[in-house]
């Protein structure tokens, strides 16, 4: 129980949750490109790509990254 516990709070793997209005992404690298209509984040086996309308990051963390706005495309590269 300890160990499944410790491997919970030390995930290192990225992970992107999509929800209505925003999304929340765990364990990004750097983000590239920030506007109003697009959102460019770096995570070590790629990228993701945000486009929307009113895009704005509303929590900014070193391992998590909440996105607001109207969501139209996510892109994985």
């Amino acid at each position: 129980m300890l160990s499944t516990l410790r491997s919970y709070i030390l995930e290192d793997e990225f992970k992107i949750t999509i929800l209505t209005k925003k999304i929340d992404i765990v364990n990004y690298s750097e983000i590239d490109h920030f506007d109003e209509n697009k959102i460019i984040v770096r995570f070590n086996k790629g990228i993701v790509i945000v486009k929307g309308e009113d895009l704005s990051i509303a929590k900014l963390l070193n391992d998590e990254l909440l996105i607001l706005g109207t969501i139209k495309t996510v892109e994985f590269q």
